[in-house]
């Protein structure tokens, strides 16, 4: 293995690399901060950084849904103090065929974020005033927009509004312009159009929402794009997964259609749509005693609709009862369909608002993130050296399950 330093950080390579500056595994090892192991994959199936949580990623050679597993083995050996180096989460993997891998280098997250949300509808309203009351720890301000002015004053008003008894930080509520949408380090997309009424009998909504809310999502990936975005696009609307594609492609695209990858890393995208699915098959846990240990053991991933995968358990994984939990869950929506309302306030808090605080704090949530290609639901945490998927050991009725959810969403992109 061969190491540099190279704009005051130290990388480290399988292969010799010419233009930086070459120093010993002792000098490697002694610093502090954290290191860059350098790969070359296909941008348009791997990440341009992630957090390396197993000896093996630095050996790896394409990225997919082996991600989720647990690796115990691999060919080559490391330096004993490199895997105590991954094993504190202090190693990131550096996909240098991105034209602008270097500025992964220089990138930190900021101790308190500015986030700004597009769309003011039902779940945006709501995902704002969560993230006004939970926020005011690690959100400076909280810009709002939306086409309509008059929902951006009433929600300015409305959530400047909301204060505790007692003094207590908050965020700052700000009206945003359209040249402002991009100046902050988080911004949510919120923006649907076409949700069917509460009466509508549209099985799968999120998928009748896909065509038009692809179209407007892609001219916002262009001003990321054209803003030199650098911060995190939380996609909120449905499908999320499919539309977390769709943003990276678009913005990493010329205004002649050829991709350069000059737009929104994978990394910068996420998908936040999964967390009500685990919220709802919470619920339904709890309606019988063969899966009340869901709520400690169980797992969901994929996406927030058809392809759904709920797991009992990680510890002694049920087939039968998860595929029961997986079908309550989905069907969740159209039971709240029966009641005559649109389903929006678990979606806005368990897909949106909570799990976008445990993303800026670092904390264990649910979203989509990119898996060889694929944004894909799953339990993960953003942290100094990158996004840290949660590996797991996955029995083979539950893995084949969660393969065919993973070639469904990329036959579908």
């Amino acid at each position: 293995m061969y190491f540099y330093k190279h704009k005051d950080c130290i990388l480290a390579s399988l292969t010799e690399r010419k233009n930086f500056n070459s120093i010993t595994e002792a000098e490697a090892s002694q610093y502090n901060g954290i290191l860059y192991v350098l790969n070359e994959m296909e941008p348009l199936k791997s990440r341009r950084s992630f957090c390396i949580t197993s000896p093996s990623h630095v050996f790896l050679q394409k990225e997919g849904l082996e991600l989720l597993k647990k690796s115990y083995s691999y060919k080559n050996s490391l330096p004993h103090w490199l895997e105590e180096k991954i094993n504190k989460r202090m190693v990131t993997s550096l996909n240098t065929l991105y034209p602008d891998w270097e500025d992964v280098l220089d990138f930190t997250h900021p101790k308190k974020w500015r986030i700004n949300v597009a769309g003011l509808g039902d779940v945006g309203g709501i995902l704002a005033t969560g993230l006004k009351l939970l926020g005011g720890k690690n959100i400076s301000a909280l810009g709002l927009y939306d086409i309509n002015e008059h929902k951006i004053r009433r929600w300015c008003m409305e959530i400047g509004q909301i204060a505790l008894p007692s003094y207590k930080p908050s965020p700052e509520i700000l009206p945003l312009k359209d040249e402002e949408l991009f100046d902050c380090d988080m911004f949510v997309y919120c923006v649907s159009k076409g949700v069917p009424p509460a009466d509508s009998e549209i099985k799968d909504v999120r998928m009748y929402q896909y065509e038009s809310n692809s179209k407007i999502i892609k001219t916002y990936a262009k001003m990321a794009r054209n803003n030199k975005f650098k911060g995190t696009f939380a996609v909120v609307s449905d499908p999320v997964d499919l539309l977390c594609n769709a943003v990276f492609k678009e913005s990493n695209c010329t205004d002649k259609g050829m991709a350069d990858f000059k737009g929104l890393a994978p990394e910068q995208i996420r998908g936040f749509g999964l967390g009500v699915m685990h919220a709802r098959a919470a619920y339904y846990s709890r309606e019988q005693q063969e899966t009340l240990h869901y709520e400690k053991e169980g797992r969901v991933f994929g996406p927030h609709g058809e392809g759904l995968v709920v797991s009992d358990s990680i510890k002694k994984y049920n087939h039968e009862l998860s595929i029961m939990l997986t079908k309550k869950t989905i069907n969740a929506n159209m039971k709240i369909r029966e009641t005559g309302f649109k389903p929006y306030a678990a979606p806005a808090l368990s897909s949106g608002s909570l799990p976008i605080i445990a993303t800026i704090t670092g904390k264990w949530h649910y979203s989509a993130v990119f898996l060889g290609g694929v944004f894909m639901g799953c339990k993960n945490r953003l942290i100094a050296s990158g996004t840290e998927i949660e590996t797991l050991d996955i029995p083979e009725l539950l893995w084949q399950r969660l393969k065919n959810t993973y070639n469904n969403l990329s036959n579908s992109i």
